[in-house]
């Protein structure tokens, strides 16, 4: 939870300038370094709930930061790209997220830094199929 918390804060901290929320920069940082993403797509790579990401993506539109293919029968599904604004917002992040990640990494070679990252993700997978049995 400090871990999240620290996080949070950093986002809120960095991305006040652009007049942004965590689960903006997010989509706007998938966005950037994935390119076209269905809303969909963004909910797990952000892991965020319908909902919520339904009003980010609202006030990123309506900000000019990304456009819709409104051609997609529904917009869940419809690709999401990135203005120019937008781009150059998320390069911002990019390069903001990058260096924390140095900061945060400092004293850990390249294989340790490799190896927690596989530990997290299989821990994180782990607890999610926990977390399905109390679902199902």
């Amino acid at each position: 939870m400090r871990l999240n918390r620290c996080i949070h804060k950093i986002k809120t901290a960095e991305m006040a300038e652009f007049d942004l929320k965590s689960p903006h920069v997010s989509c706007l940082y998938y966005l950037y370094k994935s390119g076209a993403m269905t809303a969909k797509e963004l909910c797990d790579v952000c892991h965020e709930d319908k909902g919520a990401m339904s009003r980010s993506l609202d006030y990123l539109e309506q900000r000019g930061f990304i456009l819709c293919d409104s051609a997609a029968k529904k917009r869940y599904r419809a690709p999401l790209t990135l203005t120019d604004e937008g781009r150059r917002i998320g390069a911002s992040i990019a390069q903001k997220v990058d260096s924390i990640l140095d900061k945060a990494s400092e004293g850990l070679d390249e294989e340790s830094r490799t190896t927690m990252y596989k530990s997290l993700a299989l821990i994180d997978e782990n607890l999610q199929k926990i977390c399905e049995e109390y679902e199902g």
